[in-house]
């Protein structure tokens, strides 16, 4: 018996999918990237940062050095 196929037959209920975007929006921290579009852009004045601030270090792995040498990229 053949069944026939609509466009709507992949589709989950909208119970499921409003489940699945707000899973989603957890995931992304919508209400973090709300906040700080609010709270204003950070100072560049110099007087706000008087003191050198020190850059982390950047490691490179093993594999991130096997995967750079295979596409000769030589990270040293």
């Amino acid at each position: 018996m053949a069944r026939s196929s609509t466009s709507y037959d992949e589709i989950d209920p909208p119970a499921a999918m409003r489940r699945d975007a707000a899973a989603a929006g957890r995931a992304l921290r919508l209400d973090r990237i709300a906040e700080a579009a609010v709270t204003g852009s950070p100072s560049l004045e110099y007087a706000d940062f008087p003191r050198e601030i020190h850059k982390r270090g950047i490691a490179v792995d093993e594999a991130a050095a096997r995967i750079a040498n295979a596409l000769n990229l030589y990270l040293d």
